[in-house]
């Protein structure tokens, strides 16, 4: 009897904890990057009166916003006291909880970037930012309560693209893709001490500004994907920093797009702001028994450059930077419409409730109908420009344009 009782604790304690983990926010694109939410109620039509909430951030930034309970973490920077800001929020009512900042200094950056792109991450205990300069990514840990954990510098040249990576924290460490046009690295930290665990060197090409997603390989082995113009895309012991497979002749571009896992295929895409634009489905290789990795299907009419697609049962879709949205089979590629919104868009859309959410840099929302069929259901004005990716969490929606946080849906 008393088994069973324990057994029956630890199931519900199960349920809890992952029905609790599926409502969080936690990196670039929500768990695992995927862009998918599984929040209620969030409205289609709105406009600011009808926010719950809308305030003024410290600094400006294109970097996303990430969710913890009902703790809301957004960066900026205040440019005319050169301070980067991490700010923690009441994701309830907007109302600040503490914030940090630290000096950043100025470099060289591409006219469509700030010095504030990179997106924050979170395991519930550590809150962990990205601050780049000329020579080295600063990676920073603080605990929920605002208090400096650790800080390590990763030296590198940055692009003249400028900053704009985001790290990601899996199995206790804290990853990050520095693949820069010169001294590219990866390199993995402890999450609690900051220490480096691994760091290993990678080919210098064109800047990528992909964020890496955890996978599962056909042998069961576990690791990470990373996409790149240097190595493609590849998959990596998360341990080690060791290459299990990869396939490094996939881009001949940069990849800025983040990695996305659909329908058991490895999604990327690479491009220009010239154009060239295209997009790769891999089959994933095995890192048990030797099997290679191999392309399933290229796309190369309207594909995005910089949003990172959505995909949902067996259907991608892509959101281009000019506008123009494509709806795919994952499994094939073939094409099921592709159809024009108005705008530009460097964020990225986010799927819920069977609907796409994509913001244009003017800081329009359009929502578009997640189905086989093309239909715009709404366009809502934020009022204020944007490069930034939605979050949701706990049936809201935040949406953060360059100086403000906008929260909308059950309060």
């Amino acid at each position: 009897m008393k088994l069973k009782t324990e057994i029956a604790i630890l199931v519900v304690g199960f349920f809890f904890v992952a029905n609790a983990l599926a409502q969080e926010w936690p990196r670039f694109r929500g768990l695992n990057g995927t862009g998918v939410s599984k929040a209620k109620g969030i409205p289609s039509k709105f406009n600011l009166s009808d926010a719950n909430w809308r305030v003024a951030l410290k600094g400006e930034g294109h970097s996303s916003p990430i969710l913890w309970g009902d703790k809301i973490f957004v960066t900026g920077l205040n440019s005319k006291e050169n301070l980067f800001y991490l700010q923690c929020l009441n994701s309830k009512n907007g109302s600040e909880l503490w914030q940090v900042s630290r000096s950043q200094s100025r470099y060289r950056t591409h006219r469509y970037n700030l010095l504030v792109s990179s997106s924050p991450v979170t395991d519930g205990e550590h809150v962990v930012v990205v601050t780049s300069e000329k020579e080295a990514h600063y990676v920073s840990a603080y605990n929920l309560a605002g208090e400096k954990v650790w800080e390590q510098k990763l030296s590198t040249i940055i692009s003249n693209h400028g900053g704009g990576i985001s790290p990601i924290i899996y199995d206790g460490k804290v990853v990050l893709a520095g693949d820069e046009d010169n001294q590219s690295f990866l390199a993995a930290m402890n999450v609690k001490t900051g220490k480096v665990i691994w760091k290993v060197n990678r080919i210098n090409a064109k800047a990528a500004f992909s964020t890496p997603c955890e996978f599962t390989d056909p042998s069961g082995t576990k690791g990470l994907i990373f996409n790149s113009m240097g190595h493609g895309i590849t998959f990596i012991n998360p341990s080690t920093g060791k290459t299990h497979w990869e396939q490094n002749d996939v881009f001949d571009k940069r990849s800025v797009s983040s990695s996305l896992v659909a329908g058991g295929l490895l999604i990327g895409t690479c491009g220009s702001g010239g154009g060239g634009n295209y997009l790769v489905a891999l089959k994933p290789g095995s890192a048990t028994d030797g099997g290679k990795p191999s392309l399933a299907y290229k796309l190369r009419r309207s594909i995005p450059y910089v949003p990172t697609s959505v995909a949902r049962g067996d259907l991608l879709f892509l959101w281009g930077d000019a506008g123009i949205v494509t709806c795919v089979k994952v499994q094939t590629g073939d094409i099921q419409w592709q159809e024009r919104v108005e705008g530009r868009f460097f964020g990225s859309p986010v799927w819920v409730e069977g609907r796409l959410f994509c913001v244009s840099t003017t800081g329009k929302v359009v929502v578009v109908a997640a189905s086989e069929k093309f239909k715009v259901i709404e366009v809502n004005d934020l009022g204020e420009a944007t490069n930034a990716t939605p979050a949701i969490a706990n049936n809201r929606i935040y949406f953060r344009t360059l100086g403000h946080l906008t929260s909308f849906g059950k309060n």
